[in-house]
């Protein structure tokens, strides 16, 4: 079975990954299963596949993989894109999931209904050791609720309904947003590569 390490300590994605990548037959680790030390990654790229470049291209140098890093996060219109990479952490460094989406929908208290467009953007990136780094990205577009709904997911789930959706991603199945979501949308464009 052929292995490949998922760049990511985040319980939520680590399973999501594992979720989609098992029916390929692919073993996933995550840096969580790693025993040796792993020193934190500085993503200081100004774009999405920067960031997750950064990730794959240095986890697979240190272990000679293949590694699948993404970096993803929430562009709001209205915000003109924020928080995007800074989604993790756009109340602040120590803050938590609720803090972050509490200060997307301050940001857009007064903002009418028809005025609260967002996507979910994910760039993959996928190195392998001494071949090109590749690149996909996935969106998913919809909007932004008036408030937190629903206990699946992670992140910014609790406020972002999918277009042609009346219920958030957090209101959805773990099946129902594996199906649409913007990770998933990324995993379906390197499916080629996959089963090769």
């Amino acid at each position: 079975m052929n292995q490949i390490v998922v760049a990511t300590k985040n319980p939520g994605k680590v399973e999501e990954f594992k979720t989609m990548l098992s029916r390929h037959g692919y073993a996933v680790k995550s840096l969580l299963d790693f025993d040796e030390p792993i020193d934190d990654i500085v993503e200081n790229g100004q774009t999405f596949e920067e960031n997750a470049a950064i990730k794959a291209e240095t986890i697979s140098q240190q272990f000679g993989v293949a590694v699948l890093a993404d970096d993803s996060g929430l562009e709001v219109d209205a915000l003109e894109g924020r928080p995007g990479i800074y989604s993790a952490r756009y109340a602040g460094e120590h803050k938590s999931d609720h803090d972050n989406l509490q200060k997307v929908l301050n940001e857009l208290q007064d903002m009418p209904d028809n005025e609260r467009a967002a996507r979910f953007v994910c760039s993959i990136a996928l190195a392998t050791v001494n071949e090109e780094t590749l690149f996909v990205r996935g969106t998913c577009e919809g909007s932004i609720a008036r408030e937190p709904r629903g206990h699946n997911g992670f992140g910014y789930d609790p406020i972002f309904i999918p277009n042609g959706a009346n219920r958030t991603l957090a209101e959805h199945s773990a099946e129902e947003k594996n199906a649409i979501s913007h990770r998933a949308e990324a995993i379906r464009q390197i499916d080629q590569w996959l089963t090769h």
